[in-house]
């Protein structure tokens, strides 16, 4: 059993768990690095039962969320890169190339890991967190067409 009292925010965002009760997991496999299973969901929160696709093709509002985390990293690099090791065109270093290397190896390698996190963000938008779960049966989506969940 889930322990009753709920994570922090920031490490149940991390850990991807259902923003409703911030216990549940939703992604069937926890690693993100199982490519083949990357993106799997669960249907439901498996603790208090929120549904995770509200709606078809409801994910692709996350890709504004990832595009932003992306941009942020890269902003991070930039500045880290700058403050550590410095820019220059002049001398023959070419850093700057570098710099735009090393960030494109590393947004590919957290690029499982960062459409997560924004799929979780994306869901928070729409199920907020609610201490008083177990009291509160979860909403059951009303514009959900199972037929039509592949057509996309």
């Amino acid at each position: 059993m889930m322990n009753e009292k709920p994570s922090a925010s920031l490490p149940a965002f991390a850990k991807c768990k259902c923003p409703r009760c911030r216990q549940g997991d939703m992604f069937v496999n926890k690693n993100p690095y199982q490519l083949k299973e990357t993106m799997k969901m669960n249907e439901t929160c498996p603790v208090c039962g929120q549904p995770f696709n509200l709606e078809v093709g409801f994910y692709y509002g996350s890709s504004y969320i990832s595009y932003a985390f992306t941009v942020a990293l890269s902003v991070a690099t930039f500045v880290a890169w700058w403050v550590l090791i410095g820019f220059s065109l002049a001398d023959g270093d070419h850093r700057l190339f570098y710099w735009i290397g090393i960030n494109a190896v590393v947004l590919i390698v957290l690029q499982p890991y960062l459409m997560r996190l924004a799929r979780r963000g994306w869901l928070s938008f729409f199920a907020r967190y609610d201490k008083d779960w177990r009291l509160h049966p979860a909403e059951r989506p009303e514009r959900l067409n199972s037929a039509q969940e592949e057509n996309w």
